[in-house]
């Protein structure tokens, strides 16, 4: 990694979704605005045998040039983790990140109680603000 950038870092919760599309869009306006670097985290639990949240060499490959033509300084963090908010928040802490970026998918009642909800435990356990974006949304 490189020397932490004068405003600081930025985390992203990324998945190679809409989702993930967005979050990256905020994060980069909001590194570009602030002379921030952005770290992307992509993780899964690894209990099913296809993650579409995991992405393929090709998505990374595509994420690496989208990050360098930016210009910022970065860094892509990939792992299996059982706790996916985890990771995202464990990133954030390690780099005393200035804001974490997270897109928000909509989720039953039912879904959020058997699933839990990653943005949730983001928003709710980050020491940092958190950005929560629907796709759509567009960074000004």
């Amino acid at each position: 990694m490189s020397e932490t950038p004068a405003g600081g870092w930025v985390v992203v919760a990324w998945a190679p979704d809409v989702f993930g599309s967005v979050a990256l869009d905020w994060a980069l306006a909001d590194a570009e605005r602030r002379d921030r670097g952005v770290v992307v985290v992509n993780a899964s639990r690894g209990d099913a045998l296809v993650d579409d949240r995991f992405a393929l060499d090709e998505q990374l490959g595509e994420l690496e040039r989208r990050l360098t033509a930016s210009g910022r300084p970065h860094e892509i963090r990939q792992s299996i983790d059982p706790d996916v908010a985890g990771a995202v928040l464990d990133a954030a802490e390690q780099l005393d990140a200035k804001l974490v970026v997270v897109g928000l998918r909509r989720r039953t009642p039912v879904g959020k109680l058997l699933m839990g909800s990653v943005a949730q435990r983001i928003l709710l356990g980050a020491s940092c603000p958190v950005l929560s974006v629907k796709p759509g949304s567009v960074p000004d």
